[in-house]
């Protein structure tokens, strides 16, 4: 029978007995095998995610199967190209123990592992987001966790955020839709949600939005079905993909892309970087770009899953950024959340090496030395550029191919409205013309639901005028709906 071993090699005399002083006598300090094994333990959980905590994944496979090379130059998305990836789901605001069927948004972030280095896809289910600068986005996240006397959550903290940040009402008009409570993540649609850049080899530039649609079918749950299940099987969703895969069922979506010439933007009905809105299909169709296929389950969930460090600052030749705000905060945010979450040296774990690139990390020429848990190293190499010993190093200078033009004062502003821009439009639009009666009527169920629960009458007043600016008739129903549940003796309801 093999031995276990200690951290540093040896034989493990026992481990189901420490050393003691006569089998009833103190334990030994210099039980090495107890003592590293208890230090290892209390240092056995990582700190969680803040928002996103909440989740799981598994690999798969990208292929590409239409010819997007007109638009962008990148090996990925080469015509037939097969890409390994990572993908991981994830709710917004609940912590690592809460119930997978909470209403909230679903993280979707996706890894490619390409022959030119990781792209990081961080996305969501939904095509828009709740804020449109990173200033406010901590902000955001704070109003969804935990009062700071309680240590609760709380829905008038929630509501006072959003209906004091109109900008919010998109968003919030699909997490209180059916997109708020998908049946699986293998059944809800996925989106890069920003818009990002492509190049392709003549050097013309376009800007694009990502969409991943299920193959399997749109499917959500009900307010009832979702209560129940966060109850009796908190970890729904998790199972629900584990088993399926291990099951050789593997789920699938179309990635697809709408595209924007470059020159376009300048002059588009709506800011077509500001992350509350969408890009009208009737202006900008989809493109149906290859097929996402998640076919193998993690075999260790802490190393594959919890460790992985999705970050849209991993970007490749041919994609690039735009002036979305919101973008252009997470391309540090996120990076920096897992170098203080995991370690300086985050990248280097396996799950997050570039597996794509020929030779991997141990042959990458990175001007970054040292920290915490620094594993793969560059020898005796210099560690300086310029340098005179043959390392090699890069002075390039010049215009970049995936960068765009600005010029102005500096200021601290919100975006240029354009003619069709405001807060409620499109949520309005989304309401009248996306919803059918039966959705809209769920809608209106779970705002009802959501409206008596709240107890400071500023909160309710402008929860009302938010629902109303959405849209006219859906406010009334909502006001009607929580007032007439309120009639008695609720202070807030008169």
């Amino acid at each position: 029978m093999t031995h276990s071993q200690t951290t540093g090699g040896s034989p493990a005399e026992s481990d189901a007995h420490s050393l003691s002083v006569g089998p009833n006598g103190p334990l030994l300090l210099h039980d090495v095998h107890l003592v590293e094994t208890l230090a290892h333990f209390n240092r056995e959980n990582v700190p969680e995610r803040r928002p996103h905590a909440k989740g799981a994944g598994a690999f798969g496979t990208f292929t590409v199967t239409h010819d997007v090379s007109q638009w962008t130059k990148a090996a990925v998305f080469a015509p037939g190209t097969e890409t390994k990836t990572l993908l991981r789901f994830s709710t917004v605001a609940g912590e690592l123990g809460s119930p997978d069927t909470w209403r909230d948004v679903r993280g979707f972030s996706l890894r490619f592992y390409t022959t030119q280095g990781n792209y990081d896809l961080v996305g969501n289910n939904t095509p828009i987001f709740f804020v449109r600068d990173p200033m406010k986005f901590p902000h955001f996240i704070r109003s969804q966790k935990r009062l700071p006397d309680s240590g609760l959550r709380d829905g008038d903290m929630q509501w006072d955020f959003w209906t004091l940040s109109p900008e919010s009402a998109h968003q919030v008009t699909y997490l209180m839709g059916d997109r708020g409570l998908p049946k699986s993540w293998r059944t809800m649609n996925g989106y890069g949600s920003h818009t990002y850049q492509w190049v392709n080899a003549a050097g013309e530039r376009f800007w694009v939005k990502y969409h991943f649609h299920t193959q399997q079918g749109m499917e959500h749950l009900s307010n009832e079905e979702a209560e129940k299940l966060a109850g009796s099987d908190a970890e729904y969703h998790r199972r629900d993909l584990f088993d399926a895969i291990k099951a050789g069922d593997y789920p699938k979506w179309t990635m697809s892309v709408q595209v924007m010439p470059y020159e376009e933007a300048k002059t588009y009905r709506f800011n077509p970087f500001d992350l509350t809105k969408v890009w009208p299909h009737a202006d900008y169709p989809l493109h149906e770009v290859g097929v996402l296929e998640l076919n193998e389950n993690p075999t260790n969930f802490f190393a594959q899953i919890e460790q992985a460090a999705f970050a849209p600052s991993n970007i490749v030749p041919g994609i690039g950024f735009s002036p979305d705000k919101m973008l252009l905060g997470r391309v540090f945010g996120y990076a920096d959340a897992h170098r203080a979450r995991i370690g300086t040296n985050f990248h280097q774990l396996p799950v997050n090496q570039p597996l794509g690139v020929e030779g991997g990390i141990e042959q990458a020429n990175q001007w970054m030395f040292d920290g915490n848990m620094a594993y793969h190293h560059t020898g005796d190499a210099p560690v300086y550029a310029p340098n005179s010993l043959g390392r090699e190093y890069s002075e390039w200078q010049g215009e970049v191919a995936e960068g765009w033009e600005s010029d102005g004062p500096m200021v601290r502003a919100a975006y240029t409205l354009r003619s069709d821009d405001d807060d409620f439009g499109q949520a309005g639009t989304l309401v009248r013309e996306v919803l059918d009666d039966a959705s809209r009527d769920r809608l209106v169920e779970t705002l009802v639901g959501m409206g008596s629960g709240l107890q400071r009458p500023e909160v309710l007043e402008r929860f009302f005028w938010y629902w109303k600016s959405v849209d006219e008739t859906l406010g009334a129903r909502v006001e009607e709906g929580v007032k007439s549940g309120r009639q008695g003796d609720d202070p807030v309801g008169a």
